[in-house]
């Protein structure tokens, strides 16, 4: 088991290092993401996503769904579409919403997919292996 996260001898593979800083993605593109990330990272934008993921919803329909405010619906919404995470579509009076692309329905999936294998009980087998 690890008690330290660093390396107790310290020796740099320069090669190695050089390598990974060139293939780094560009410091815009960092913040970028860093912003989607932080977006997602609220419990109540997570909700407006898992409906959105289930199909096109009108602002007074997310908020029945979800049991929310429209105006608390508005809000978060308002962010999610600056950060290009859901697209409006006016149809009349009435603003529909959906996830902005094939994407946004992947990070929101996979991520969920992600999650779900961390929740899941670990068999007895793997927990005494572990205890070793």
């Amino acid at each position: 088991m690890f008690t330290d996260d660093r390396c107790d001898l310290v020796q740099i593979d320069l090669a190695r290092v050089r390598t990974i800083r060139a293939a780094l993605i560009a410091p815009g593109a960092v913040a970028g993401l860093a912003d989607t990330l932080n977006a997602l990272g609220d419990p109540t934008r997570v909700r407006i996503l898992d409906a959105l993921s289930h199909g096109e919803l009108c602002v007074c329909d997310l908020a029945a769904v979800l049991k929310l405010s429209q105006s608390a619906v508005s809000h978060q919404l308002r962010l999610l579409r600056t950060l290009r995470v859901v697209k409006p579509r006016r149809d009349g009076r009435i603003v529909f919403y959906s996830l902005d692309d094939q994407h946004i329905i992947s990070i929101f999936r996979q991520t969920l997919q992600h999650v779900e294998e961390q929740a899941a009980p670990v068999p007895a087998k793997a927990r005494r292996a572990r205890a070793r």
